[in-house]
């Protein structure tokens, strides 16, 4: 006990030798230095590649980085105030990770002293002694400290590897799901071919089209059930045909841009595709709360873990069976109105087909079954590397195991059918989106908007001319209903042209 103070005055910082502490700091500051470095090369080649909407998902990568230096930095300078906060020691018995509410008493007083400072499930190991100045703080009151430096050391690091994780699935995810789509690039070639030669308008039968036939004449035509169920069948095998993207694409075009039938759909649905994935590479605040929540929930014997885990398959089953389901309507909705028609066969996009008329809906699902997903792998890494395979807290083999394979198919599904599906059917809402025009194209039209909502506020404060009660000509309502789709950045969507 005599050699405790000695051995805390040793450790210090002012009795650490000096070449200790700069070669320790060296290494930290060139990391780094290079990490940094690393993503301000990355995000050049992206600017230089013309990637912005992968730029903007750097940023908010930095973002994210920037805010967990923050909660570091915040759970460094609390830790101090966070060990003076004492509480009873009988508030420590109550949803312990690893221990039951029968061991609590066969536990020596020492011992549960040990299990308060490690509440959130975690070793009785110390950082600080017994006789540290904030366990005697906390000892003369005979209570318990609220948290062990030790504790927050550790929900430092899982925090960390959680946000890590996030990125890293959400990247891995947009590379599958990109490459997946661009294996549909050379169905867009064929059309732009068949554009160029425009051949005689015909008449289509329209019950024989391979797109009704697979949709309307098949299991689900009489039975909604059926229908559904064959929804949920299809997500698992050629979730897109060529015949939904060549009729979902055509009724796009005539829908949107009628006047350029050799609009680049495929192109467009790619950059689409890369401005949500600047949406869903973030944490948003309401994922911290279920970060939080679960991690309340982890009570021994509850095996909280294992049955969260299931949330996110069965969401991501029910919108790949939605999306599906949406192909599946429009199909319907052709074939009750028409027999046959000239020309090519074309759906008619709607919000109606869509969860409370709303397509991004899907978007924020996706979001949270990607969160939820790395939280469910981030949380077994940082247990195994932490505690290890045997820990209390990591549960029973047969628990763990059917989590990881839930997780598997999670990443696998939504990288080569989810996401996808969400890409092409999300175009068939009421609106596009504002990737319809090229970057510079947005430009202009949003330094037009903006110039044009400045000469309005003058006519306005100066009184309303003759020339300002005409109404303007057509061409020129398109381009600010053009220009105020391009400006809003927030919603994503625009009117239809």
């Amino acid at each position: 006990m005599e050699g405790a103070p000695g051995e805390s005055e040793s450790t210090a910082l002012e009795f650490t030798p000096t070449w200790i502490v700069a070669a320790v700091c060296s290494l930290i500051v060139v990391v780094s230095l290079a990490a940094e470095r690393c993503l301000h090369y990355l995000g050049k080649t992206f600017k230089g590649k013309n990637q912005k909407a992968l730029f903007e998902a750097l940023l908010k990568v930095k973002e994210e980085l920037m805010l967990l230096g923050f909660i570091s930095l915040l759970l460094t300078v609390s830790q101090g105030m966070i060990q003076r906060i004492c509480i009873p020691p009988q508030w420590t018995f109550y949803m312990l990770p690893c221990h039951s509410a029968k061991e609590h008493d066969e536990l020596s007083p020492s011992e549960a002293r040990g299990l308060a400072a490690g509440i959130l499930g975690l070793s009785r190991r110390r950082l600080l002694s017994e006789g540290g100045p904030t366990a005697q703080h906390c000892q003369k009151k005979g209570e318990v400290p609220l948290l062990s430096v030790e504790a927050l050391h550790q929900l430092h690091i899982f925090i960390f590897i959680l946000a890590i994780a996030h990125v890293i699935f959400c990247v891995l995810t947009m590379l599958l799901g990109s490459a997946r789509i661009r294996q549909w690039k050379h169905w867009e070639d064929e059309f732009q071919k068949d554009a160029t030669e425009n051949g005689q308008r015909k008449v289509t039968y329209v019950h024989q089209c391979e797109f009704i036939r697979e949709h309307f004449k098949g299991i689900g035509r009489d039975s909604a059930i059926l229908s559904w169920l064959h929804s949920f069948v299809k997500q698992f095998y050629g979730s897109v045909t060529k015949s939904d993207y060549t009729t979902m694409r055509l009724g796009f075009i005539m829908t949107h841009c009628r006047a350029n039938p050799k609009f680049d759909f495929h192109r467009y649905m790619l950059r689409a595709l890369e401005a949500d994935f600047k949406k869903v590479v973030g944490i948003s605040w309401y994922l911290w709360i279920f970060v939080v929540v679960f991690m309340l929930l982890n009570v021994n014997g509850w095996h909280t873990y294992f049955w969260i885990s299931f949330i996110p398959l069965l969401l991501l089953l029910a919108v790949g069976t939605k999306l599906e389901h949406v192909i599946t309507q429009l199909a319907i909705e052709v074939a009750e109105k028409h027999s046959a028609i000239e020309g090519d066969l074309v759906v008619n996009p709607s919000d109606e087909h869509f969860w409370f008329g709303r397509p991004k809906i899907v978007l924020y699902l996706i979001h949270f079954i990607l969160f939820q997903n790395a939280f469910e792998i981030a949380f077994f890494f940082w247990i195994l590397t932490t505690y290890g395979f045997n820990s209390c807290i990591m549960d029973h083999v047969p628990f763990i195991v059917p989590r990881l394979v839930v997780g598997a198919i999670i990443q696998l599904l939504c990288s080569y059918s989810t996401l996808p599906l969400y890409a092409i059917v999300t175009q068939m809402g009421t609106f596009f989106k504002k990737e319809i025009f090229d970057e510079h194209v947005q430009q202009s039209l949003v330094g037009w908007a903006q110039k044009a909502k400045k000469r309005k506020a003058l006519k306005n404060n100066g009184g309303s001319s003759a020339d300002g009660s005409a109404r303007p000509p057509a061409r020129l309502e398109l381009m600010r209903r053009a220009a105020a789709l391009a400006e809003g950045s927030t919603g994503g969507n625009g009117s239809e042209v």
